[in-house]
């Protein structure tokens, strides 16, 4: 009986296990470890734009949105960059790339993502949100994905605007209209972005190159690039300070200055070019939470 019983159990798993890894595959392709920050930023913005804690209805619509559209957003872009994904060490695994999911039905998932997300937003949240998700959804895929990435160095500087717009969607999807203080939000991760990517462009150089992929260190070196993350930094470091000019309280202006600090230390370290690498990867995972717990940090903020 227990051999039987083992038996039933490998044939069930068997059956089970191509669905849940198409299933898995299908996930993968929306990117989440990527959107988790994005709806930070989205979610946070909703409450500097209720000035208090929004409805949790509305947040959860707004969430389930925002990943809609940021996942067909990503399934779209890994449709396009196939080609670029296959030669590259960090992406040559990807479910496109290794057939585990057809282009074509990659495609199709990736468009019903996008129209599933302008319809939650829509119709349960506000149509202006909606229309901001799809300018970005259109900026990542038409302006970044389709042109700036293959062409040009300053990819990151201007494409960085699409992932600036969660921020705004979050504003609308509360207010039904947009506001100077989500203008500074969107400023503040589009003014983040290139030293955030730049400093994971130097991790990646190899794979850049080999790829035929323009970013920065690739065309103008390391040095330059460093340069460049400190220049960025620098600005990022003095936006994230005009909402506290633009009349958000105490709270945020300190924990803009105690997130600030530390990040204008390590790209400086890195610009100095001490252990480059280790420098560029240590400043690349800090902006990472950086940019999370400073919006928490609006929220916070906004709700005392």
């Amino acid at each position: 009986m227990d051999r039987l019983g083992n038996a039933v159990s490998t044939a069930a798993a068997d059956v089970v296990t191509p669905e849940r890894g198409i299933v898995r595959d299908l996930i993968t392709l929306t990117k989440p470890r990527i959107i988790s920050l994005l709806l930070v930023t989205t979610v946070c913005a909703m409450f500097a734009a209720q000035q208090g804690v929004p409805s949790g209805w509305l947040i959860l619509w707004t969430v389930i949105g925002g990943y809609l559209s940021a996942g067909g957003a990503n399934t779209i872009n890994q449709y396009v960059d196939r080609d670029i994904d296959a030669v590259m060490g960090r992406t040559d695994r990807r479910p496109i790339v290794t057939g585990r999911i057809a282009a074509r039905a990659a495609l199709s998932f990736g468009v019903g993502l996008v129209i599933a997300s302008a319809l939650v937003l829509g119709f349960l949240t506000t149509w202006l949100a909606a229309g901001l998700s799809l300018v970005g959804v259109l900026l990542y895929v038409g302006l970044y994905t389709l042109w700036l990435k293959r062409t040009t160095i300053h990819n990151i500087v201007i494409g960085g605007a699409a992932g600036a717009i969660p921020p705004l969607v979050g504003w609308a999807a509360v207010t039904g209209d947009l506001a100077f203080g989500a203008v500074l939000l969107f400023a503040i991760v589009f003014v983040w972005t290139p030293p955030h990517f730049w400093a994971l462009a130097l991790m990646l150089e190899r794979d850049y190159d080999e790829a035929g992929v323009p970013m920065l260190p690739v065309v103008y070196g390391e040095q330059a690039t460093r340069a460049q993350v400190m220049l960025w930094s620098a600005v990022m470091f003095g936006t994230t300070l005009l909402p506290y000019a633009a009349g958000a309280g105490v709270i945020y202006l300190v924990g803009a200055v105690v997130l600030g600090l530390p990040f204008l230390w390590m790209a400086w370290k890195l610009w100095r070019g001490d252990r480059d690498r280790p420098w560029a990867a240590i400043t690349f995972h800090y902006s990472l939470a950086y940019l999370a717990l400073l919006f928490v940090v609006v929220a916070v903020d906004a709700a005392a």
